[in-house]
């Protein structure tokens, strides 16, 4: 899997703008292009952070964006846009341990 972590700085007054864009942007690319969807949220410090999961980097490169009113509605409202981030997901510290072996019954 492959990830990318997303962060910009928003105009002020602007940020339903930015969430509904992305909103709409990232429906659009999981229908069309098949990413695994994403998460938006505001930083601690301000700017707004994005994470999209892709099933890999290939896929990531050769999409392009089928929802051009989406991307405008992020760009109206973003203020400044910082240098992306790709990420390694560990997916195993996700997953359920495997289960113990069970003990065969004893034969009566």
């Amino acid at each position: 899997m492959f990830a990318v972590m997303y962060r910009w700085r928003v105009r002020p007054g602007k940020e339903q703008l930015l969430a509904d864009g992305w909103h709409r942007v990232t429906l659009a690319i999981h229908q069309e292009c098949g990413s695994y969807g994403s998460r938006l949220h505001r930083a601690d410090d301000g700017t707004w952070v994005a994470y999209a999961r892709w099933p890999d980097r290939e896929t990531r490169e050769n999409s392009v964006t089928p929802d051009p009113e989406g991307l405008a509605m992020m760009r109206e409202a973003i203020a400044e846009y910082f240098p992306e981030t790709r990420l390694t997901l560990v997916d195993d510290l996700l997953a359920e341990p495997e289960a113990e072996p069970q003990a065969e019954p004893e034969a009566v």
